[in-house]
């Protein structure tokens, strides 16, 4: 089921701020640096809604679509998405049941679930 999701908080926000490394203050060519806290924003909008890259949000605590998509890349190869994964396990394990189910090793992490509603694959003709 989608969820709703309006972007971080100051205080979520802090939870992941170290996460990142510091932004460059200058840049040379080509289009300006995307705050790291809208690409998050934009990332986790994605995964809670559910939605399609081309149907991410316009406005000011939102990035686009090809620059979240490339520090999703980015971040996928350096490790940074797997701290930004530990800090949000880290804190939804505080429940008694997750904690139990993860240490008994009945949760695969190495897995998940990937909607194919909107794939462009086309059956065989």
């Amino acid at each position: 089921m989608a969820g709703r999701f309006e972007g971080l908080s100051d205080l979520e926000w802090k939870l992941f701020d170290d996460v990142f490394p510091e932004e460059p203050s200058k840049r040379g060519k080509g289009m300006p640096h995307a705050p790291y806290r809208h690409v998050l924003n934009s990332l986790l909008y994605i995964l809670i809604t559910g939605c399609r890259w081309c149907d991410l949000p316009r406005g000011d605590i939102w990035a686009s679509k090809s620059s979240s998509h490339r520090w999703l890349k980015r971040w996928r190869s350096d490790g940074t998405f797997e701290h930004l994964q530990a800090r949000i396990l880290a804190i939804r394990v505080a429940s008694s049941l997750r904690l139990i189910a993860n240490e008994k090793g009945l949760i695969n992490w190495d897995f998940g679930a990937i909607d194919g509603s909107f794939s462009p694959w086309k059956r065989w003709g």
